[in-house]
């Protein structure tokens, strides 16, 4: 075996020429890759490799976001629920208000005669159904005589001097208030007591 042998072309082989036959000229050149064809692949995959961070980065942001918004829908359908009925609470309490007003101003002897015994019964049962329709939806009454005037719950309407209380307490209520769940719906009118000058 020569040095020529050492360096003979394989493609000079009628088998192997006829097997490679229709394979692109740059591609026999004796087996080497083409010039050029791995510069610039550390740049591209480095760019790659940042594009894919960025990527995943964007997933997350939006996996986060996506939760974010079920957790403000999952909110907003609870508040739904638990004040949904707000607006027609508050223009119910004043059917309520009249109801209340009519019951007081029945005389005692309305209430002790029979021809108006059933009726007065009627109103106060309609009362009681009332009373109980609005705690079943979280709508309670404020308590206000007696306490000290609270501005979340209460609305000073006038000052009554009196030596009874101390300033600063509720003495009389002119408007009752009321609380839906943990909101005010109404706040109480009321008097306080202040010092007689």
């Amino acid at each position: 075996m020569t040095i020529m042998d050492d360096k003979k072309n394989p493609l000079d082989d009628p088998a192997v020429a006829e097997e490679l036959k229709g394979v692109p000229e740059e591609l026999l050149d004796g087996g080497d890759a083409p010039t050029g064809t791995f510069e610039g692949l550390g740049g591209e995959l480095e760019r790659l490799r940042e594009e894919l961070e960025a990527a995943k980065q964007d997933v997350l942001y939006a996996k986060a976001e996506t939760q974010n918004v079920r957790r403000r829908l999952e909110k907003d359908v609870a508040d739904a629920k638990a004040y949904g009925a707000t607006g027609f609470a508050r223009d119910i309490l004043s059917v309520a208000d009249n109801l209340a007003r009519a019951l007081g101003a029945i005389p005692e002897t309305m209430r002790e005669d029979d021809a108006t015994k059933n009726l007065v019964l009627g109103l106060e049962a309609t009362g009681r159904e009332l009373e109980k329709v609005f705690a079943q939806h979280g709508i309670s009454r404020i308590a206000s005589v007696g306490l000290p005037l609270d501005p979340n719950q209460h609305q000073a309407m006038l000052e009554i001097p009196t030596t009874d209380s101390e300033p600063g307490t509720v003495v009389q209520e002119m408007q009752a208030g009321y609380m839906i769940r943990d909101r005010l719906l109404r706040a109480a009118m009321v008097g306080v007591a202040k010092k007689p000058e």
